[in-house]
């Protein structure tokens, strides 16, 4: 259908910055650098600490503003999992809704994450 009035587009290969490689040619190590401060990473450090989080969920009307308070059980990438020891109950928050999370004790802050990974 296209004859030979339109040629067809070709675009330059894209490379991985890391090495330098084509795309799908590398590993999950190679494409997340260790020494990104993510806040996952440094939830992950503070495991079994009391925490306040403070979420907004700006589409509610009802829940605007929030406040959980608990334990850090588990962070992931998108998540954090508290539980409140004295209601019993277990919160699963989206980290697209975090503010800020505030500690009762000093945090544990290593730059290094090399243990972090599981």
């Amino acid at each position: 259908m296209n004859g030979s009035f339109f040629s067809t587009p070709t675009f330059p290969q894209a490379t991985n910055n890391v090495t330098n490689t084509p795309p799908g040619n590398f590993s999950v190590e190679q494409s997340f650098p260790l020494e990104q401060s993510l806040i996952e990473n440094i939830l992950r450090l503070n495991r079994g600490k009391r925490v306040k989080a403070y979420v907004s969920y700006p589409d509610s009307n009802e829940w605007r503003d929030k406040i959980y308070s608990g334990i850090i059980q588990q962070a992931g990438r998108d998540h954090l999992i508290i539980s409140d020891t004295s209601t019993g109950n277990w919160y699963l928050i989206r980290m697209i809704y975090l503010n800020y999370v505030e500690f009762d004790e000093p945090i544990n802050y290593n730059p290094d994450y090399s243990d972090t990974f599981d």
